[in-house]
């Protein structure tokens, strides 16, 4: 019987594609996952994966291997929650867009903890694009995020409106000067495309890898920046038709899993995300009363 450590970890290597990114899913050193997949080739007797400089690749053994040591570990991890009477247990490992962790992401996590306290919730905040890519290589096990074209697959939760926002009691200037997320991000390819179609001058005068730079950065006057709606604070004003803006697209908020996903926590969490943006869609309250997101004062004019 192959032991479940050096076969998780062997699952890992694979469906990672490389020892690093193993480690770091793992949380243990490189070297670490390497002795153990040492150790499973000599238990089994065969080369498991091809190394190379840059990329690490299944062989034939280790195409066979996969498949049984995946069975192996949902079995022992069904044994286990059977025998402990706890419903759901485990690790789930969830990429969330930062604009929605100021409340609806504790919101989730708050109802996710009190159904199933035994499950560990790891988070990753980041882009969309770039959490997707993220649960397609297996470092994720879903991810929230939003998007301005529509070109994912996912569940589709919600959809808001991407606005510019400037400080409040500033004057617009005449060249734009504008704050961004670095690429990829699908807000700033979304306002470049609309500042394409326009007349305004523009420059990039700032770049953030946080929903905080990029906002600090327009409430100081400093620049211009594409935000979600929800994220408007009053020290900023949304500019629009009146201020020759040109119109932003809505941005689009999807669920995304990994292929086949079976994990009982996994499937659980992803189950409660879409049932709460349903409900909050079948209430006419997404963006408020269940997100808790307070829209300005002002409307949002294009």
């Amino acid at each position: 019987m192959f032991d479940t450590g050096l076969l998780r970890s062997f699952v890992a290597v694979a469906e990672s594609g490389g020892f690093t990114k193993a480690a770091k899913l793992l949380n243990c050193t490189q070297s670490t996952v390497s002795a153990q997949i040492q150790r499973l080739e000599d238990e089994a007797g065969s080369l498991l994966f091809v190394r190379s400089t840059r990329s690490v690749q299944l062989t034939s053994a280790g195409e066979t291997l996969l498949g049984y040591a995946r069975t192996i570990l949902r079995l022992n991890e069904d044994a286990r929650l059977r025998l402990s009477g706890v419903r759901h247990a485990g690790r789930v490992r969830v990429g969330v867009n930062e604009e929605l962790t100021d409340s609806w992401l504790p919101k989730v996590l708050h109802r996710f903890g009190r159904q199933y306290p035994e499950v560990e919730v790891e988070l990753e905040i980041g882009i969309g694009p770039s959490l997707f890519e993220m649960v397609e290589t297996r470092e994720l096990d879903l991810a929230v995020g939003g998007l301005c074209n529509g070109r994912a697959e996912g569940r589709r939760l919600w959809s808001e409106p991407l606005v510019w926002a400037f400080a409040a009691g500033v004057e617009v200037p005449s060249v734009l000067p504008l704050a961004f997320f670095p690429e990829p991000c699908p807000y700033r390819e979304a306002a470049l495309r609309a500042l394409a179609g326009s007349p305004k001058q523009w420059r990039i005068v700032s770049t953030s890898s946080s929903l905080a730079g990029v906002r600090a950065a327009a409430i100081a006057g400093l620049a211009l920046t594409p935000l979600p709606l929800q994220t408007i604070r009053p020290s900023l004003r949304i500019l629009g038709k009146k201020d020759k803006m040109p119109r932003l697209p809505e941005i689009e908020y999807i669920l995304q899993t990994r292929e086949k996903e079976t994990r009982p926590a996994a499937s659980a969490l992803a189950n409660l995300i879409q049932e709460m943006a349903a409900k909050a869609i079948s209430s006419d309250a997404v963006g408020e009363k269940a997100l808790s997101i307070r829209r300005p004062r002002q409307s949002v004019r294009h």
